[in-house]
């Protein structure tokens, strides 16, 4: 077999016209429809309209155009098979041997703020899938790319015998059905989310390669970094890389969890991970003051950690940060200054986010997580709470400090892997127990890390108490001020031991667990 006749239709014409040219070169009639044909001819590669081939005109602005059997016959007749030679000589219709498609651009356009439900239907290419689904079914016969990337590849064979191998069509063929599905998914998402149903009977999702992973969280694994193909900025899967090693399986899932807690803050913040755990979460007036106190929360686990802010990092904080070690510092941007500081150490990752969404003006996004045979869909947790939604029930209402730190504390304790127990003081966590089987246990150990500190400051629980004791184990180390969802069926005796104690109690009733 060789490659005698191509049919191109791009929307994406990207070296189309290399490519076009040196297919003509070797003696390859190009079949071509609406735009790109005008693109040929205007750089002198000869090329026939689909319509000669067709004998039918390009109807309803376009939208009828290769939807034709002249087309479709030559995509799929099987080539060694003589019942189909024979339909194909008697009806006077000839073989087309690779075809060149990408799809209208529908994530391009619902990408667009403006965008219209008219021009996104508009942009549901219809016959470019039936073309490159036609041939990638064929491809024991017929070459179909639909990837630029794959031009030289597909040149390079054909210059060498005539034609692709078959294992070539193969890989191009498999990419094709991946490239469908992929754009049928995304129109699908779309639609669903405009009727108000984002969890429907079928859940399709697609994403983009963003790399390939050396491994995942241990060596033995195999992984792959993707993103959502209309992510939105400020975010890790579209964050700029300035400088340091390539990102690791654990280092995106921390980076992941840094980033989360930063947004909850308008104030200058500043945010430590280890393990995808807060270490250490500050606000100040400034990013170096919230810097300081992120780090003065926990210096131990902050080496080899992450860190995270939500203003551009200076000089002054670059030194500081320059002094320990660090795997990854995420800002929204650099100063140049504070790059030249950075970059003196090699292997640190400076990631730059650009600007952040105002903390309360997110929207959730569904989190997919995997389990045996199936997945798990559920909205992320973007409740945001004002003074408003809190609930005192203690006889003692909380001061204005009080009240401050544990609004603070509540904004980092739902970012805390459940069990979780969290103290707050002077803008800055003093304390953190993550992860616990019961409250109590995560109790002792953020009130450990405080020690002395814990006294007069306050405490936020990701979930309600179930009994007393751990508003005990708060009143012993001398903690004023309590946040907790309530709900349980012993608040009563949680209220009582508070009241005993002087500790002021609110009620946020939102639970934050976190597995």
């Amino acid at each position: 077999m060789a490659i005698r006749r191509a049919l191109i239709s791009v929307s994406d014409k990207t070296g189309i016209v290399d490519f076009s040219r040196e297919l003509a070169a070797l003696g390859v009639q190009l079949i071509s429809t609406g735009g790109t044909k005008t693109l040929l001819e205007k750089e002198g590669v000869p090329v026939i309209g689909i319509s000669e081939v067709t004998g039918f005109p390009e109807i309803l602005d376009g939208r009828v155009k290769t939807l034709h059997p002249a087309v479709h016959s030559g995509l799929l007749a099987v080539r060694d098979s003589e019942e189909h030679q024979q339909a194909m000589k008697d009806l006077g219709l000839d073989y087309i041997d690779i075809v060149i498609v990408n799809l209208y651009p529908f994530a391009e356009t619902i990408a667009k703020p403006d965008v219209t439900y008219e021009d996104a239907i508009e942009n549901i290419d219809i016959g470019g899938p039936t073309m490159l689904r036609s041939a990638a079914k064929n491809h024991a016969f017929v070459s179909v790319v639909v990837d630029a990337a794959d031009y030289a590849t597909v040149l390079e064979e054909v210059k060498a015998g005539g034609d692709t191998t078959l294992e070539t069509r193969k890989r191009l063929a498999a990419k094709v059905f991946r490239h469908t599905a992929a754009y049928d998914s995304l129109i699908g998402d779309y639609l669903s989310k405009l009727l108000g149903d984002p969890m429907p009977e079928k859940y399709t999702v697609t994403y983009e390669k963003v790399q390939d992973l050396r491994y995942g969280e241990n060596p033995h694994q195999k992984a792959a970094f993707y993103r959502k193909p209309l992510a939105q900025d400020g975010n890790i899967t579209t964050a700029e890389q300035l400088h340091g090693k390539e990102l690791s399986y654990n280092n995106i899932n921390d980076a992941n969890a840094a980033l989360a807690i930063v947004k909850e803050f308008n104030e200058p913040a500043v945010v430590a991970v280890k393990h995808m755990n807060p270490c250490g979460v500050g606000i100040g007036a400034d990013i170096h003051e919230a810097y300081q106190k992120a780090y003065a929360a926990d210096p131990t686990s902050i080496f080899g950690g992450i860190v995270a802010a939500n203003r551009t990092i200076g000089a002054d904080t670059a030194q500081l940060l320059s002094e320990i070690f660090l795997e990854i510092i995420i800002a929204p941007d650099f100063t140049p200054e504070a790059l030249e500081v950075l970059t003196k150490k090699k292997n640190i990752r400076l990631l730059k986010l650009g600007e952040l969404q105002a903390a309360g003006e997110r929207k959730p996004e569904l989190l997919v997580t995997s389990v045996d045979g199936g997945m798990l869909v559920q909205e992320s947790d973007v409740h945001s709470l004002t003074e408003a939604d809190l609930q005192v029930v203690t006889n003692r209402k909380p001061t204005e400090e009080e009240l401050k730190q544990l609004l603070f504390g509540w904004k980092v304790v739902k970012h805390v892997k459940s069990n979780a127990i969290l103290l707050a003081k002077d803008n800055m966590t003093i304390g953190v127990g993550a992860g616990q089987m019961n409250r109590v246990g995560a109790a002792k150990i953020a009130i450990e890390q405080a020690g002395e500190n814990a006294q007069g400051a306050a405490l936020a629980s990701d979930a309600f108490f179930p009994m007393g004791d751990t508003v005990e184990a708060a009143a012993k180390a001398g903690i004023t001020a309590i946040i907790q969802p309530g709900g349980s069926v012993k608040d009563q005796e949680s209220i009582d031991a508070a009241n005993k104690h002087n500790i002021a109690m609110v009620f946020t009733s939102v639970r934050h667990f976190k597995h």
